[in-house]
């Protein structure tokens, strides 16, 4: 088996822009609701500032009534005069026409935030979808070498924390960024245009606040950067313990298991700590230096009020300042926490286009399987329908086009291979399969056995040496049509959540329940299945936890005899089931194999005595090769495995 080593690279950002850019392109398909979300923000958040800067009026009207004496005998201005004084009855209705201004901005301050936030969750739901669909689409195209250097964790992270933070970012980040900028410069403007030397003042506060931000933010993303890492590899421990669970128990490794998780949730721990302090340290900062601003406004805006000619004038300005402290300081705040999250979005969003950017598997193959009828002379004619035989559609580059009958014949030559470069698996292999027989491979672990069958499958191409299917170069056959024409029953079984009856369907989706159960009834598991609580429709969950190992692994062969192939591949396909088990299935494979090329990889040489040919690997090299007889007489390592002077290892 290929060594598993990590191949998806970008770990940390790289391309902040380029990434961040791409991100926003899954935005396009939704330009008009976007576009309507930001001027929602803009509004709510100019109508805030708007609403705010109406202070300055509703407090300096009510000062100057205080001076000219317009003051209720209760203490209330202007409401005991009311009834006798037109000029009081004016200013009570200016006064009352500023609040109903400023009940009505908050109004369409709260509309506007109604209407954004449905439709920001119409489009970051439709985003995320499209973006796991691509994602999850672009998986199935990739080569089985993906999968079998990365995690299942590791890939599954993709799919949750890495997405989950893109869709914070295009749900909350986003539009609170352009929300907070929107009130940042709407507020200069206002305080400009109030009384440009507090503007001034203020100015100079937010230069040291932005510093902070940018000095905090800084270390803030490092650490939100190593929290996605660290959550990843967290994620594929706990995936890989949880499949292994019983393999840690029979070993009593549970004491090393915990502690090698300690040590990475220790990181996690360690990582996420920084990133949070520093994150968390943003509000009490901003929230102590608020108000030393506010009390130099204050201060400020009392000594420019005393050196004016009405002071009065000048206290619904002082008031909208103060409450202008509050309101940019928030959003200065909210920018720098929004920036964490763009951090996070942006690392999360170039692991998930990172294995978006792995190449797919590269099939440039043109020779196809068809359907055909084969007359008595051998002549083939294609076929729309399923006619039971099965042939070879070879185009040619003279635009001719030749058919050779699917028979099952496989040959090596030469073929040297290795998962790594400089690290050789097989060396100059060469071997045959004549349609119909069942060739054994015997050899220790690592011996290279089902490196051979993973070629054959071309789950990988050979860089030296050919292998040929019907005489066919199987570089030069489309790979779903190769392995249309394979079935391989694993050591590792996995059966999908469905019924018994949609498992062994797997096979051959266009198969008939007739068809299903008489591929039982050929793997021998018709007659367990009969006694599960539903028969062929009983639900198998969480990879048919609900069934034997033996029971498992004769689905798994159902499915493979429904799919009714010439050639059959069984790696290890006994090895987790009993003596007698064994024997049924030996008897319905007997059947089953009957006129079809069949590759048997087993530790257990009983099961390959009636094997055509036997092939014993020793380092990626074929070093024995005959029937059982042949062998026995030669009393080479064959021999020897088989009188149990040695054993497989």
């Amino acid at each position: 088996m290929p060594p598993r080593t990590k191949i998806m690279g970008a770990q940390r950002p790289k391309n902040l822009k380029g990434t961040l850019g791409r991100l926003l392109g899954y935005l396009k398909p939704f330009k008009g609701r976007i576009a309507v979300v930001f001027l929602c923000v803009a509004v709510q958040s100019l109508a805030n500032v708007f609403a705010t800067s109406l202070l300055k009026p509703l407090l300096n009207g009510l000062a100057v009534g205080a001076e000219t004496g317009d003051v209720t005998l209760t203490g209330i201005p202007f409401i005991d005069e009311f009834a006798f004084s037109g000029v009081l009855a004016d200013k009570l209705t200016y006064l009352g026409a500023v609040v109903g201004l400023m009940a009505a901005i908050y109004v369409l301050a709260l509309a506007s935030n109604y209407i954004l936030n449905r439709l920001l969750i119409a489009v970051s739901t439709s985003t995320i979808k499209r973006l796991r669909d691509e994602l999850f689409a672009h998986m199935q195209s990739l080569p089985v070498r993906v999968f079998d250097n990365t995690t299942h964790g590791e890939l599954m992270s993709r799919y949750t924390n890495d997405i989950d933070m893109m869709n914070e970012f295009i749900a909350r980040a986003l539009p609170q960024f352009v929300s907070s900028f929107v009130t940042i410069v709407g507020v200069f403007v206002v305080m400009f245009v109030m009384d440009w030397k507090l503007a001034l003042v203020m100015v100079g506060m937010l230069i040291v606040m932005g510093i902070l931000v940018k000095f905090i933010g800084g270390r803030s993303k490092r650490n939100f950067v190593a929290q996605q890492e660290a959550v990843g590899k967290l994620n594929g421990y706990v995936e890989e313990m949880t499949e292994g669970q019983k393999v840690v128990k029979a070993f009593n490794h549970e004491e090393i298991a915990v502690q090698e998780f300690e040590k990475i949730n220790g990181h996690w721990a360690t990582v996420s700590a920084r990133a949070n302090s520093y994150a968390n340290i943003m509000g009490p900062i901003m929230n102590n230096l608020s108000h030393f601003f506010y009390a130099g406004i204050a201060v400020f805006g009392a000594l420019i009020a005393t050196r004016s000619q009405n002071p009065l004038d000048y206290v619904g300005t002082i008031a909208a300042f103060l409450l202008y402290i509050r309101n940019i300081t928030m959003p200065i705040q909210q920018i720098a926490q929004q920036i964490n999250l763009l951090f996070m979005a942006v690392a999360g969003g170039e692991r998930v286009f990172a294995l978006m950017d792995t190449p797919s598997e590269i099939d440039d193959g043109y020779v196809t399987l068809v359907n055909a009828d084969i007359d008595s002379d051998g002549n083939i004619t294609e076929r729309d329908a399923r006619t039971g035989h099965w042939a070879w559609k070879h185009p040619h580059a003279d635009g001719t086009v030749t058919y050779t009958e699917l028979k099952g014949d496989v040959r090596f030559e030469d073929v040297t291979f290795g998962y790594e470069e400089g690290k050789t698996v097989l060396h100059d292999v060469s071997l045959y399969a004549k349609p119909g027989q069942k060739i054994a491979f015997v050899g220790s672990t690592g011996a290279g056995k089902t490196t051979i069958t993973n070629l054959i499958n071309r789950f990988y191409d050979v860089p030296d040496g050919k292998i040929r299917y019907d005489g066919i170069n199987v570089n030069k056959i489309k790979k779903a049509d190769l392995r249309r024409s394979l079935a391989m029953v694993l050591q590792d079984t996995h059966l999908f959540t469905g019924t018994v009856m949609d498992n062994i369907r797997y096979g051959r989706l266009d198969a008939t329940d007739e068809e299903c159960i008489a591929a039982a009834k050929s793997a021998n598991a018709h007659q367990f299945i009969r006694h599960l609580p539903d028969g062929y429709n009983t639900m198998l969950t969480r990879d048919g936890e609900n069934l034997s190992q033996g029971q498992r692994q004769l689905i798994a062969i159902a499915r493979a005899a429904v799919a009714d192939p010439p050639v059959l591949i069984l790696d290890e396909a006994t090895s987790s089931i009993d003596t007698r088990t064994e024997w049924l299935i030996e008897k319905g494979m007997d059947a089953l194999m009957e006129g079809r090329t069949t590759f048997v990889i087993a530790h257990r040489l009983s099961t390959v005595r009636n094997s055509d040919a036997i092939m014993v690997l020793e380092h990626g090299v074929i070093i024995e090769r005959g029937n059982h007889d042949d062998l026995i007489a030669q009393r080479g390592k064959y021999y020897q495995l088989y009188t149990g002077m040695f054993e497989l290892s």
